[in-house]
């Protein structure tokens, strides 16, 4: 068999194919790893999604805000949400869609919240040492007492959906209001939820490489069997043809009248 090239071939496929187990095993064994380090981390913050008695996403316990949380995700920011990830058996936030949606729900209540902005004098006066007779607040003018409050002038200013580069920083109150609801808190929330869902889709991306690993290592395995087969198969078929079948009692008399 090892002078025919088909029988070479084969076994050289089944230890490609061998090769390729290997690292389908070792692939595989990684990803465990690392969705069991992502369900450790997940179980120690112990941050879950909130479902009514229905099975229902809720928001502050009304589905409404569960359903606005999941527009912002899917139709403004295009994810597409696995619904089996959301499961209200399983409320952990540990996989990509329970990551990004908790993510869109503080995304949603600060681009819909209302900051208590408090201005003061120094934050009014303009370049020229005057303090302005007016503020912008919500769009309005409104005018600045005389004197100046000690507590400051007030804005309940509305984010209305603005995001951090959304503020006009020229407007003291959207200038002081930028910080207040994107805070760094804000902030480190979403990069954090963001590193978690990065990793799930990372990790189901690997899972995906070891079954591809396993089925190329299944096709050469599989192929190299069959070339050996077939070699062998062709071997037992000549090695029949070239031995002589026994002659009968009959025979050897008839080939002697003959001669």
């Amino acid at each position: 068999m090892l002078r025919k090239p088909f029988g070479l071939l084969g076994i050289f496929l089944i230890i490609v194919g061998i090769g390729y187990f290997v690292g389908a095993g070792v692939a595989y064994s990684k990803v465990q790893g690392g969705y069991d380090a992502l369900q450790s981390f997940s179980s120690a913050q112990n941050v879950e999604l909130s479902y009514n008695e229905d099975g229902d996403l809720v928001d502050r316990g009304e589905t409404e805000g569960a359903l606005a949380i999941r527009s912002l995700l899917e139709d403004d920011w295009g994810f597409p949400i696995v619904d089996a990830d959301l499961d209200p058996n399983d409320p952990l936030v540990n996989s990509a869609s329970e990551y990004m949606f908790q993510m869109a729900t503080i995304a949603y209540h600060v681009l819909h919240g209302t900051q208590n902005v408090v201005l003061t004098e120094q934050a009014l006066t303009g370049e020229d040492g005057t303090v302005a007779t007016e503020f912008d607040c919500n769009g309005e003018m409104v005018p600045v007492p005389d004197p100046f409050p000690a507590d400051g002038v007030t804005c309940e200013f509305a984010v209305d959906g603005r995001y951090w580069t959304g503020f006009d920083r020229s407007i003291p109150v959207e200038a002081e209001a930028r910080d207040m609801a994107w805070s760094g808190t804000a902030h480190a929330l979403v990069a954090e939820l963001g590193v978690g869902a990065a990793t799930h889709s990372t990790l189901q991306l690997a899972l995906g490489v070891a079954a591809l690993l396993a089925g190329l290592g299944v096709v050469c395995t599989v192929m190299g069997a069959a070339f050996i087969w077939q070699v062998l198969s062709k071997k037992e078929i000549g090695s029949s043809a070239m031995t002589p079948e026994p002659l009968t009692e009959d025979e050897p008399r008839a080939l002697a009248g003959v001669v």
